[in-house]
């Protein structure tokens, strides 16, 4: 039985680590990414990787209403069942509330939070009819923690913590799972030009396998939400 996962932004980072980890474990991969570069060399790279696996993506920026309309559409066309939903896209700009622009909660809104908002709602009526289904929602550390610097970041990762949490009663009568992943510092895009040593950063291949291990349970456990932190705790 061919089976796919649908992750957002899954050309870096996270994102790239769970398309890496389920491509190992012979699911087909659809996702999406704002660049169109990247996303030809993660299918070449995972299709010569991984023979079985097959890569299916547009370039969307899910930021944008009519941009994430015209890849939900792409992925119908498609005409497959989506089994795993990942949420991952999101973006992270520092700032205190008392300071940033007015745009940027906005901005981070619709990045952090409707996107997977829509996408999820493309998806979920499919999961339903079909009583099956898994959708992981990348919320933070900044979810449950309010960080001085995080501004509209921790609003939006707070918003869609809620979110999750909300689906997760929602959806248990029909046999859809729902985990919120709340990891800390990982080793990506974000944390670039930082001075710090690699030690003090998770990796994203780690956050990847405890989704993975969430997913494998049998269909009688749900874990509703990891929480991952570096070892020697928050940054």
């Amino acid at each position: 039985m061919q089976r796919y996962i649908l992750v957002t932004g899954g050309t870096k980072g996270i994102g790239r680590a769970v398309v890496e980890q389920f491509a190992k474990e012979g699911f087909h991969i659809i996702t999406c990414s704002r660049n169109a570069k990247d996303l030809q060399k993660l299918k070449l790279e995972i299709e010569q990787a991984y023979t079985f696996s097959k890569v299916f993506y547009q370039e969307a920026d899910l930021s944008n209403r009519t941009s994430l309309d015209a890849f939900v559409k792409y992925v119908k066309k498609l005409g497959v069942k989506v089994e795993v939903l990942v949420n991952n896209s999101g973006l992270f700009i520092p700032g205190k509330i008392h300071e940033e622009d007015d745009e940027a909660l906005p901005f981070m809104i619709n990045t952090n939070l409707y996107s997977a908002y829509y996408i999820t709602k493309a998806f979920v009526g499919d999961m339903i009819k079909s009583r099956a289904g898994h959708i992981f929602n990348l919320c933070s550390t900044a979810s449950i923690t309010p960080y001085t610097n995080g501004g509209s970041y921790c609003i939006s990762k707070y918003a869609i913590y809620g979110m999750t949490k909300v689906l997760r009663e929602e959806l248990k009568e029909h046999n859809v799972r729902v985990t919120a992943i709340l990891p800390g510092a990982t080793q990506t895009a974000s944390w670039e030009g930082v001075d710090l040593p690699p030690e003090r950063f998770m990796k994203p291949e780690d956050v990847a396998m405890a989704i993975y291990g969430a997913f494998s349970l049998s269909l009688n456990s749900v874990v509703e939400e990891i929480l991952i932190r570096p070892q020697l705790g928050d940054i």
